[in-house]
């Protein structure tokens, strides 16, 4: 019986890279020898086949979708899951004030050993109907913080251009890969760059310094 996959969540504001970062991070694992796998995100599907966005009493059964799809992956050694049932939450409390998907998604969020948080460091995309617009990508950022920080699970925020983007997740899902786990399974790991997976903050000043010369 083969080993279950070491599965990646990629979390994020709508326009902040998942979907790319997926990719590519899928792309750099198998060009180093590896299999892996990505699930994409059910709720764009859903919302392409329809031409419509979801009403409240749908988005169950999307963040439902989402989790089976994601917990399907397998005889592969990574799946990334370019989002998890936790964003299907948080959209559900911004825009319906719905807290009543939390509970199942964060559970369901305890098979990923690694949770990569998209900064908000890419300039914003219209995609049509489906996004709102970079007004909500501040509150969607600070409720998933909040919910990943109160359920305790660790998380580390991807910042950067490219392939740099690409590299710096990399090394942190090796990293994660790597240490021990926590009492629920959870792998822990801190940023490569100072330790802190709260950091970004200071990356984003040597950024801005290294632009401005």
């Amino acid at each position: 019986m083969s080993a279950p996959p070491f599965r990646v969540a990629l979390l994020g504001a709508e326009s902040t890279g998942k979907t790319a970062l997926a990719a590519s991070l899928a792309a750099a694992w198998r060009s180093a020898g590896g299999t892996a796998a990505v699930v994409h995100e059910v709720l764009r599907h859903w919302c392409h086949e329809r031409g419509r966005v979801p009403r409240p009493d749908e988005q169950v059964g999307i963040a439902t979708a989402q989790a089976t799809q994601v917990e399907a992956a397998g005889g592969v050694e990574l799946v990334i899951a370019d989002t998890t049932p936790l964003m299907v939450a948080i959209y559900s409390d911004l825009l319906f004030n719905d807290r009543s998907l939390y509970p199942a998604a964060l559970a369901h969020h305890r098979i990923y050993g690694a949770t990569l948080l998209m900064a908000l460091d890419l300039p914003w995309v219209a995609d049509g109907f489906i996004r709102d617009g970079a007004h909500v990508r501040a509150p969607v950022d600070a409720r998933i913080r909040a919910a990943l920080d109160g359920a305790g699970v660790a998380y580390s925020v991807v910042f950067g251009q490219g392939d740099a983007r690409t590299e710096r997740a990399l090394a942190t899902v090796r990293r994660a890969m790597q240490g021990p786990a926590t009492g629920d399974g959870m792998a822990a790991w801190t940023c490569a760059e100072c330790g802190d997976a709260g950091c970004e903050h200071r990356l984003f000043s040597r950024l801005l310094k290294s632009r401005a010369t």
